[in-house]
């Protein structure tokens, strides 16, 4: 049985002067967990060499065998990504010209003159060995690159072949418009053929830039409570056509009583109306769609199965990246460029949810599931008071701390808060903001900006949370910085809420009566 690919990649290769050698080698490195083969030969070095190797560590005395050519070319017909790494351990003395030789023909030598000290020994295998997984860093990255290349150039001929596909038609209905008069019903045929298509090619731009907004950032949610039984049959709605025109048959479970979650209505049924549409072109005609939605804790949960083309294991993941198009089954579907699922898994995000596919294989169906947060009385907690007209809610604390370096910013906030009534004091940095909590101000919320000098807001969060005396603090972000990297660091700094300027007051109130999430 041969050795995980992993294993093989951080083997040292032996090939000593003498058996003794190879022990006491082995022995030493394997104490400082560095893992090592044993080659009886140059021969099968060479084979372990092709198989996977971290490092080579050679005796100056194996160099001078004729065999050592076959290494030489071996080592030379490397991909470009790699430079093996070559230890040679020289034999005391003046330097030798087989020594000499070895540097001028292997590009990546290390030369430790015999006898060595352990340390030096493990210094350098651990020096090779780190320098090594850089190039398998490397390696991984190219090929992601070459990998991201070939999809976006499958893409871009689904692109191609998508917008020719409409073009066809409107290019024969202008020819025959041209050759000859039509009367003016005859002529209306045409007309409409060429509307449809112009339509298709709408939509499918249309798909383009939401993607691309909405990977960008660029969109905004208008958040409400939303019944999910509504948004769903409105989904299915816009689905029928494609539903019926396959003659699928549809099934939907959506439980009673009605879920409710926070969200954007709009934005909802376009996530389920394209899972249903995913669905429905890739599933033979004729086929069985079933819809379920259920609750979970918190969680209200959706489900989308079909009984179609299935979807294969090491598809499961990168099913929902950009670019990505399911080998097999692109036959399939109906039109379109692919990107739905992407819009799909990107609107959830934005929801706070999660959207996962399942499936058996290819040919044996597929479920997506999508989870979303339940609104507060959904998930069993207390509904929240609407906010007060005109003044700051009496259930949310008096006593705000804004801190932000730009200070025409948070003397601004500072003014709107107290317009409705807050106490907000303003602190123009980090380290002003930590005096005025050591001078005795005790906030019961407190709305950070991130990117100030300095001391930015994700460490002053640490160090407000680390205050006993603020136990009941509530954390709010509010920043320009809204990626999917910006929100992982806010929220691993113990930020509840995450709002990005300029302040949507209404947003700010309603997380604010939400409470700690």
């Amino acid at each position: 049985m041969s050795p995980p690919a992993a294993s093989v990649e951080q083997r040292i290769l032996l090939r000593t002067a003498t058996s003794r050698d190879a022990f006491m080698a082995s022995a030493v490195l394997a104490r400082a967990q560095v893992e090592t083969h044993t080659c009886a030969n140059l021969g099968e070095l060479v084979r372990g060499l092709q198989e996977g190797a971290g490092a080579i560590m050679l005796a100056e005395e194996v160099l001078a065998d004729p065999a050592a050519a076959s290494l030489i070319d071996a080592l030379g017909a490397q991909p470009p990504w790699s430079d093996l790494p070559v230890i040679v351990l020289a034999r005391q003395g003046a330097d030798s010209r087989v020594i000499a030789d070895a540097m001028e023909r292997l590009a990546n030598v290390t030369v430790i003159e015999r006898p060595m000290r352990v340390a030096s020994l493990v210094s350098a295998a651990r020096t090779v060995l780190r320098a090594r997984n850089r190039q398998y860093q490397m390696r991984d990255l190219l090929g992601g690159l070459r990998e991201a290349d070939q999809r976006k150039t499958e893409f871009l001929a689904t692109l191609a072949h998508e917008l020719r596909n409409p073009l066809a038609p409107m290019s024969t209905a202008l020819t025959l418009l041209m050759r000859k008069p039509h009367e003016p019903g005859e002529a209306m045929r045409y007309y409409e053929l060429m509307g449809r298509q112009i339509d298709h090619m709408v939509r499918l731009v249309n798909d383009l830039m939401e993607v691309s907004r909405i990977t960008r950032g660029k969109i905004e949610l208008r958040m409400e409570a939303v019944a999910l039984d509504a948004v769903i049959k409105d989904a299915v709605e816009l689905s029928r056509p494609l539903l019926e025109g396959a003659k699928h048959a549809l099934a939907m479970e959506l439980g009673d009583p009605p879920l409710v979650v926070r969200g954007d209505g709009v934005r909802l049924t376009q996530v389920f109306s394209n899972l249903l549409n995913n669905a429905a072109k890739y599933t033979m005609p004729g086929g069985r769609i079933r819809i379920v939605a259920r609750k979970e804790g918190r969680d209200a949960v959706v489900e989308v199965w079909d009984n179609g083309t299935g979807i294969a294991p090491e598809m499961l993941t990168s099913i929902f990246e950009m670019f990505v198009q399911v080998s097999g089954t692109s036959k399939a579907a109906q039109g379109g460029l692919g990107i739905g699922l992407t819009l799909v898994k990107s609107l959830v995000e934005l929801h706070g949810g999660s959207v996962e596919a399942l499936s058996a294989g290819l040919g044996q169906g597929a479920m997506f599931c999508v989870r979303l947060p339940l609104s507060r009385s959904e998930s069993g907690l207390p509904a929240a008071a609407p906010p007060a007209v005109g003044g700051w809610p009496a259930a949310l604390p008096h006593a705000v701390l804004v801190v932000d370096d730009n200070r025409d910013a948070a003397d601004a906030l500072g003014d709107l808060l107290r317009s409705l009534g807050a106490a907000p004091r303003v602190a123009y940095g980090g380290q002003e903001a930590l005096r005025m909590v050591a001078d005795g101000v005790r906030p019961g919320i407190a709305i950070l900006d991130i990117g100030m000098p300095g001391m930015d807001g994700c460490e002053l969060a640490t160090r407000l949370r680390a205050d006993p005396a603020l136990s009941g603090l509530v954390l709010v972000a509010l920043t320009g910085w809204g990626q999917q990297g910006d929100k992982e660091r806010i929220a691993a700094a113990g930020f509840h809420h995450h709002l990005l300027k300029p302040l949507d007051l209404a947003a700010l109130i309603a997380a604010l009566q939400e409470g700690p999430r």
